[in-house]
């Protein structure tokens, strides 16, 4: 049966000035799609989703949509007006939608999206929680096809996990800009790569990410087997042309002509084929000692909120730490006490003499947007000190993939990716001895990401990383420091191990039940619990059984018709399920506690 093409965009140009994005871009996106967008830093991805989305006109070429279809669109920066609240958003998604409809719609989007406070103010929101509201935004009026750029940039692990749900639960169609290689895996069934090595400008495949991998892999050695055999073609034609041909001949007019057809053919393969990757390579001191970095009984508060309570960390050469935790939950408080730029309440952090702690920041606060690309890479002159050698600063931009025009731009004019790349620049220059590293990954393409990974993971000295890209806590992470927002802290050997925590802790929530027995308690004590645990120990087993029949009754509650056109119940019922199933995991997360301390390991 033929698939129904629902949006299309045929023989499509862009350029920006003199440099072109893309061109003659033809593909179609059909019923049930769900396409993942990569390429390059530069090579066009955002341009070619807004064309998608009919935000802007392309140069050349034409965008079809077929009747009646809607398109939602995600940016990167939702871009919210000041002022407004949460259910402002979500009404102005719904302006075609029957006034009746509207309120249920309205409490439907903020219950699946975990939104609670319909009139807090956006501004107040944290830019995770903006991000999943701009999602529920669209999702509110029920898109045929959603494009997003970006989608899981500013979400935590958490956040990115709902989206992977969230786009499993949807039938229509999407493509999604991403540099996530685990989000790409795990929701896209086709894979798009925007790049002009490519003879056709785009490259390709029905499958997952991964078999997009191996499929891309397979057309280039084919490509460069090609083209190996193009340049021995050539470089026969090329002899045969310098013993001196004679034109005089149709057949010798023609072979020339072809010969140089070969010979552009040849260049314009070798042209695309250009693939640069950002050289990036961070310098250790080299330091011997033992221990770096060692934090003892470490409490810190703001405002009410404890961050952590009595954290231990010891960081030597070659522990590298991948951060992790919910947006708002102190990571980048630990790693001010880490800097030493935040003093701890409690507890002491002893730093090797002479520790030398070199640290990347998420908001690119150290970047002046009206200074040169020159100046922000070389700011003392032309020469910048690399390993103890001068390097021009035209050389030192062309290893981060600048191009000597750029020299002179306002940094503010560069793209995300390129600024993140000004600032791992100024990282390489100095020798260190600890790295820590806030969100260095924002807006990287994925070359540069792989290249990054390889470089801290060579890194002989202490790095403490924080980041939502799940392959980079995979590849460089040797221990995993997770923090719950309420001032605790548990260490897992890999990501993989926290994951698997994660899972045990939250899918016996998801059950019915009926399907799950409480939990069972085998065996005598091997400890005595104090007064308050051992009367919770004893209730555990009747409280989380009532706990689920509440949930159950909560869930039976939001499904019911009879409210799904009173905003306000309905909101009410999303509310109460949400406190349920909260209660639910307090109550398995306290009998974990319990049972350790009863068998001695706590």
């Amino acid at each position: 049966m033929s698939r129904i093409v629902l949006l299309s965009c045929e023989a499509v140009s862009k350029a920006y000035g003199t440099r072109s994005l893309f061109d003659d871009l033809s593909f179609g996106l059909f019923d049930g799609d769900r396409a993942g967008l990569v390429g390059p830093n530069g090579s066009g991805k955002s341009t070619l989703l807004r064309i998608l989305a009919g935000l802007d006109t392309p140069d050349g070429g034409t965008r079809s949509v077929r009747s009646g279809i809607r398109v939602g669109y995600v940016a990167q920066d939702p871009g919210f007006p000041p002022g407004v609240t949460v259910e402002d958003v979500l009404a102005s998604a719904l302006a075609a939608v029957d006034d009746d409809e509207r309120p249920g719609r309205i409490a439907l989007a903020l219950g699946r999206a975990g939104l609670a406070e319909r009139h807090a103010r956006v501004d107040t929101l944290s830019g995770g929680w903006q991000k999943r509201l701009a999602i529920a935004r669209e999702l509110a009026a029920a898109p045929d096809i959603l494009l997003m750029d970006e989608p899981t940039n500013h979400l935590d692990l958490d956040g990115i996990l709902w989206l992977e749900r969230v786009l499993d639960e949807e039938s229509r169609a999407f493509v999604v800009v991403s540099h996530d290689r685990y989000f790409l895996e795990h929701v896209a069934t086709r894979m798009l790569e925007l790049n002009r090595a490519y003879p056709d400008g785009l490259f390709e495949t029905s499958g997952t990410y991964s078999e997009f991998l191996a499929r891309r892999d397979e057309y280039l050695r084919g490509q460069a087997a090609y083209e190996e055999s193009l340049a021995n073609t050539v470089r026969r034609e090329i002899e045969w042309l310098r013993r001196g041909a004679k034109a005089r001949t149709t057949k010798a007019k023609g072979r020339i002509k072809e010969a140089g057809r070969l010979i552009d053919e040849l260049a314009d393969a070798r042209q695309r084929g250009l693939t640069r990757s950002a050289g990036i390579e961070f310098t250790s001191s080299d330091r011997r000692t033992k221990k770096l970095l060692v934090a003892r009984g470490l409490m810190k508060s703001l405002g009410n909120r404890l961050i952590v309570r009595d954290l231990d960390l010891t960081i030597t050469p070659g522990t590298r730490v991948g951060l992790i935790g919910p947006n708002g939950s102190g990571k980048t408080t630990l790693l001010n006490l880490l800097a030493g730029t935040l003093t701890p309440d409690a507890g002491g952090i002893e730093r090797a003499d002479g520790l030398r702690l070199v640290r990347f920041e998420q908001h690119r606060t150290g970047l002046d947007p009206d200074e040169s690309l020159r100046r922000a890479l070389a700011p003392e002159g032309d020469q910048v000190s690399f390993q103890g050698r001068s390097v021009h600063v035209a050389s030192w931009a062309k290893r981060f993939l600048f191009r000597p025009e750029q020299l002179e731009l306002p940094v503010g004019r560069l793209s995300g990716g390129e600024q993140a790349r000004i600032l791992v620049a100024r990282l390489m220059r100095e020798p260190a001895d600890v790295l820590i590293l806030d969100e260095p990954t924002n807006d990287l393409d994925i070359p540069t990401l792989e290249v990054l990974e390889d470089s801290l993971a060579d890194f002989a000295g202490g790095l403490v990383l924080v980041t939502h890209d799940r392959f980079m806590l995979d590849r460089v992470s040797n221990v995993i420091l997770a923090l719950d927002g309420a001032g605790g802290a548990e260490t897992f050997a890999d990501y993989a191990q926290w994951e698997s925590a994660r899972a045990a802790r939250v899918e016996p929530a998801r059950e019915t039940p009926a399907a799950r027995a409480a939990p069972a308690r085998e065996g005598p004590p091997s400890r005595r619990l104090g007064y308050r645990d051992q009367r919770d120990w004893d209730r555990m087993e009747e409280a989380i059984l009532d706990a689920e029949a509440a949930v159950e009754a909560c869930r039976r509650a939001v499904e019911d018709p009879a409210v799904a056109s009173n905003a306000g119940a309905l909101q009410e019922r999303f509310t109460a399920l949400a406190a349920a199933q909260a209660e639910v995991d307090r109550l398995y997360a306290r009998w974990a506690e319990l049972e350790a301390k009863l068998r001695g390991t706590a």
